[in-house]
């Protein structure tokens, strides 16, 4: 389905915790698109309640993406989230599960390619080849986008509510000088920088 209207405000999702921790971090930051200037964030600590299985694993990550986007002020049109859409073994990767919640068009930006076959992108920034269903080797489910030359690619699926082309699009305006796009870097750092700073303040002498 492709998008209801242009995006004004672009948005980034990330989760940070161990592979079996009980405890975890979540937040999003929202962007001016295209401009990508942050507008506002929030992230949150919260318990998980649901246990590390391969496949499942956005049902441990989305409840606390869930509290985090209660908080988060400015909403955005369009989100990019650290992780899988359509191109998934279910088609129900993290980016997809988590626009359904949320009734908001997502977008999967991953590091790492979980089901699928493509050709290696040209090395020239903003390349990409399409990603494969392994099946269905007529069935395109996602993209792989170079980002910047000499680095792997990421992998670009549509999550719910957009079409892998507008996936393609938006994510490559997304793009700065890092290999991730501005939203889920961002988010990424956000996430992590409460992380380090929540540990710090559990040692701290009184």
């Amino acid at each position: 389905m492709p998008l209801a209207r242009a995006p004004k405000l672009i948005g980034g999702a990330d989760v940070s915790m161990n592979l079996y921790a009980t405890e975890g971090f979540a937040g999003f930051v929202t962007l001016s698109y295209p401009e990508l200037h942050l507008l506002s964030h929030s992230v949150v600590k919260e318990k998980i309640n649901f246990p590390y299985i391969p496949g499942l694993l956005s049902f441990r990550e989305i409840p606390m993406l869930m509290g985090a986007w209660k908080k988060l002020k400015q909403k955005p049109d369009v989100l990019l989230v650290d992780g899988i859409g359509i191109a998934h073994p279910r088609r129900l990767g993290i980016a997809t599960h988590l626009g359904l919640l949320l009734n908001v068009p997502t977008i999967g930006c991953a590091k790492s390619v979980l089901i699928g076959t493509y050709k290696e992108p040209d090395d020239e920034p903003g390349s990409f080849s399409y990603l494969y269903d392994p099946k269905d080797k007529t069935e395109r489910i996602g993209a792989a986008l170079r980002t910047k030359s000499g680095v792997n690619p990421i992998f670009v699926s549509p999550g719910h509510l957009i079409t892998l082309e507008e996936s393609i699009e938006i994510v490559k305006r997304c793009l700065i000088k890092h290999r991730l796009p501005e939203p889920t870097r961002l988010a990424h750092n956000t996430v992590n920088e409460y992380r380090i700073a929540h540990r710090a303040s559990l040692y701290r002498a009184p």
